[in-house]
């Protein structure tokens, strides 16, 4: 099958392009970067010297539809709402990494991300492309939502309990996240310059974050009500990796940690990509570090009554561009974990 990569030079577009080359079921046939268009890639990323060069192409959705049966948009926020419609109105699939299709709702934009969606009748057409809850709806999308890196973390790590909506009370639910500097995408920045990321942890966007709307939205969906969260974010002076600390209360007195942990292993039995870690092992970023893993550990503060949920993966594969290649072999008829069976690289 043909894929191509809309912005491929970014973070996520450079990771695609790494899974999607050793994936043996696709032929990459199109890329393109507004910013290097003529270049060849190992010309901006040089560790793909002697091992792929296309020619970087300004954007054309004529061109992608000749090329391409798939292409991936790996675009800025705002941007893919200006360039997917034009590709599905060329008859091309399409996966989009922006947060550009993940919100349902377009008067969310302008609150969220700052901006009114140009384009919002393709909202209702976007299928949230989290596999582990939407795999069948994704099986027969034309427009996939690439899930964002925190809400990836999130959804997984309370998607068994949001199936069980009055099991969870709600009202109670606070997400502490941490998050390495990639996650912030690759055009430099002052916060994210060296000297000021380096040797220190801090909280931004707190209570303001743009993944708030997405992950209130996609557990409403699934525990049936309105659902509001207080979620802070951090910065990781380190360059992959998510840790997301879950905290809410339940509902029933009577239940026990180890029937929440039956509960997440029965639902989570035949999902390749996510691991619930057994007894006293904590999820730690390094054990997923490069590879589309989620690891879950489950904690009961007896005192409290509050379960604490930790939650890691890798923001630039599960978080990002290996969620996306799942996406596509779910789309594209091959088997889900194609191309993404990499071993987490440790040390």
């Amino acid at each position: 099958m043909r894929v191509g990569i809309i912005g491929v030079t970014g973070y996520t577009g450079n990771e695609l392009l790494r899974l999607l080359f050793s994936h043996g079921g696709v032929e990459i046939t199109y890329v393109t970067s507004y910013s290097y268009a003529g270049k060849t890639l190992d010309e901006i990323h040089p560790h793909y010297l002697e091992i792929i060069k296309p020619v970087l192409r300004s954007f054309s959705a004529e061109e992608a539809a000749e090329k391409t049966d798939l292409i991936f948009s790996a675009l800025p926020h705002g941007e893919s709402m200006e360039k997917v419609p034009l590709l599905r109105d060329a008859g091309i699939k399409v996966i989009d990494l922006s947060a550009d299709f993940r919100l349902t709702d377009a008067s969310l934009y302008p609150i969220w991300y700052k901006r009114d969606h140009c384009s919002p009748r393709y909202l209702e057409e976007a299928v949230y492309g989290l596999p582990e809850y939407n795999r069948e709806k994704i099986k027969n999308a034309s427009l996939v939502a690439n899930p964002g890196c925190y809400p990836t973390s999130v959804l997984l790590g309370l998607l068994p309990l949001a199936l069980r909506g009055k099991l969870v009370n709600w009202d109670t639910l606070v997400v502490d996240s941490k998050s390495g500097a990639s996650g912030a995408g690759r055009v430099p920045s002052q916060n994210l310059h060296f000297p000021e990321c380096s040797e220190n942890f801090r909280a931004y966007r707190v209570a303001e974050h743009q993944h708030t709307p997405e992950i209130e939205q996609e557990l409403g969906k699934l525990a049936g009500r309105k659902i509001s969260l207080t979620f802070v974010p951090h910065l990781l002076p380190m360059i992959r990796g998510i840790l997301s600390t879950i905290y809410v209360s339940l509902n029933n007195d009577n239940i026990s940690l180890e029937e929440i942990v039956n509960i997440y292993s029965r639902f989570y039995r035949d999902e390749k990509f996510v691991r619930i870690l057994p007894g006293p092992i904590l999820p730690e970023t390094r054990n997923v570090y490069a590879s589309n893993y989620c690891d879950l550990s489950l904690k009961w503060d007896a005192r409290n009554n509050r379960l604490i949920i930790i939650s890691v993966l890798d923001n630039l594969v599960k978080g990002a561009a290996g969620q996306a290649v799942q996406n596509m072999n779910l789309m594209l008829g091959f088997k889900e974990e194609q191309g993404l069976e990499t071993v987490p690289l440790r040390p």
